[in-house]
């Protein structure tokens, strides 16, 4: 199929429709976030029915999403992006009406297969779709207009739950989806390379979509279980099994859905490599910064989300400029300054103790926040862009699926593994500075049993109100130690990806050659 210009009307109406069928996604999932209190109130859910709720989506979305990207290669990316948001409003639809809490998680798997299918899919038909020349222009615009849809979720989402209409996050998606079908059916041609083989790997299929809903399970499990939990390591162990049995498959398939030759660019590796390290030290670094603005420094949930509004208008203002740099100069230079920003910020908010609260934003948290979207407004467009230019047309579906579903087990892998760290850090903050307070012993005891709670940890009732105090200071001081080692940590991944960028990343793999030539 021939590319089309950015700017011509085939270019727009590619544009339009990805981007609405992404703003779904985006909204969906920030906006759930919000309401899941009113759902919770509404469906006298529990904390157990809240996780699956929330994560129902995620791990279906991460076990499917490298077969979403490669079924586009083989049998037309329009027609498995359609395919994908119909099942996805399908599923939105009914989530909606859902009577009860487990209907509601059935129906959220649902979302996910579909949201497994599309979210691969736009970028697949953005990058096979628009001419090379213009590919990373055309991610940036993609990433400014999601970014401006994703500050909207929680405003909605807000909104809605405080009216009681906490469905309608739900059912939002029906009119916004059926215009995206509509545009992509009248105004966007089918996009297939006749030379692809369309023949299905059915064993490559159902080994990875396993191995990935396992892995994607334990990692879920971990925060609450811990790491010696049978749920834990057995989804683990068999999930990491069952990516080797992957490869093996695919090595030796007639018909691989992830041809291993893919690899053999060390381009495309590096840049996969790049998206694990960096989205594993933003999502931890992000996660921490939201708990310490609520919980220790005094934010509500209002101006904890206003504080990350420097880091959205940098993307909302560079993001398509940034494509465009790296569309003119190539990727290697901004994909190593990129990270290596990112990491400064993440580092630079490490540093910041006990604050005096909001009115103080401005010379604690702000420097970080704009360091650190600064950093990642110059990566974002031009890490997706190489990836999907890295690989020859016919495996940009699959170039897709690999990426994202790296990003989103990078997410899961991030909160997890960081969020073990955190307690050890913590309780051991705590037991330091307990070993020099003038508390008996079962006072202790009953103080740190407080230290999975982290930062919200509140002191046992059975202290005096001066004890209580003491605790209290302890428990913040104790959650801003563990805070600053974990944002140190953060950092240096971001660091490592900057590296990871400079040591494999080459302009000249980008352009024109396919990723299966060596």
């Amino acid at each position: 199929m021939e590319t089309v210009s950015l700017s011509s009307s085939a270019g727009k109406w590619i544009m339009v429709s990805t981007i609405m069928a992404s703003a779904m996604a985006f909204i969906d999932a920030t906006a759930l976030n919000v309401v899941l209190p009113a759902i919770q109130k509404s469906m006298h859910a529990t904390g157990t029915d809240l996780f699956w709720i929330l994560n129902a989506y995620l791990l279906m979305l991460s076990a499917l999403m490298l077969i979403g990207g490669s079924l586009g290669d083989k049998l037309g990316r329009k027609k498995v992006f359609m395919t994908g948001i119909l099942i996805f409003i399908a599923g939105s639809a009914a989530c909606g009406i859902a009577p009860t809490v487990t209907l509601l998680v059935i129906f959220r798997m649902v979302q996910g297969i579909g949201g497994a299918f599309m979210i691969p899919g736009s970028l697949s038909l953005i990058s096979s779709s628009i001419h090379e020349k213009e590919r990373g222009k055309a991610i940036g615009t993609w990433s400014a207009f999601t970014t401006v849809v994703t500050i909207g979720g929680p405003v909605l989402g807000g909104a809605l739950a405080d009216a009681g209409y906490w469905r309608y996050i739900f059912f939002i998606n029906v009119p916004i989806g059926i215009a995206a079908l509509l545009i992509l059916w009248k105004m966007v041609r089918e996009n297939r390379e006749e030379a692809a083989d369309h023949r299905l790997d059915y064993t490559g299929a159902i080994t990875i979509m396993l191995g990935l809903a396992l892995f994607t399970f334990g990692f879920l499990r971990m925060p609450a279980l811990g790491w010696g939990h049978w749920q834990v390591y057995l989804s683990l162990a068999a999930g990491l099994l069952l990516l080797i049995a992957f490869v093996f498959t695919e090595r030796k398939s007639r018909h691989p859905m992830m041809p291993l030759t893919l690899f053999a660019n060390l381009t495309f590796s590096g840049a996969n490599l790049l998206t694990f390290f960096l989205y594993a030290g933003l999502g931890a670094g992000m996660l921490f910064l939201s708990l310490n603005l609520v919980q220790v420094q005094g934010y509500d949930q209002l101006q904890s989300g206003l504080t990350f509004l420097p880091f959205t208008v940098l993307m909302v203002l560079l993001a398509r400029f940034a494509g465009s740099l790296a569309d003119k100069h190539g990727p290697r230079l901004l994909l190593t300054i990129g990270p290596a920003t990112a990491g400064t910020g993440l580092l630079l908010l490490s540093f910041i103790k006990q604050t005096a609260g909001p009115s103080a934003y401005f010379t604690t948290f702000f420097p970080g926040v704009m360091v650190l979207g600064l950093g990642m407004s110059f990566t974002v467009a031009p890490l997706t862009a190489t990836v999907m230019g890295a690989v020859s047309k016919q495996f940009s579906g699959t170039a897709s699926g690999v990426n994202n579903a790296l990003s989103r087990i990078s997410g899961v892998f991030a909160n997890a593994v960081f969020g073990a760290l955190a307690v050890l850090f913590f309780t051991g903050a705590l037991q330091n500075q307990l070993a020099q307070a003038r508390l008996n012993e079962p006072a202790k005891q009953a103080v740190m049993q407080q230290a999975i709670e982290l930062g919200n940890a509140k002191a046992p009732a059975a202290l005096s109100p001066g004890d209580k105090e003491k605790v209290q200071a302890f428990y913040h001081r104790s959650f801003i130690d563990a805070y600053g080692k974990i944002m140190r940590m953060a950092a240096l991944l971001g660091f490592v990806s900057a590296l990871t960028a400079f040591v494999f990343i080459r302009n000249s793999r980008v352009r024109k050659q396919p990723a299966t030539e060596q």
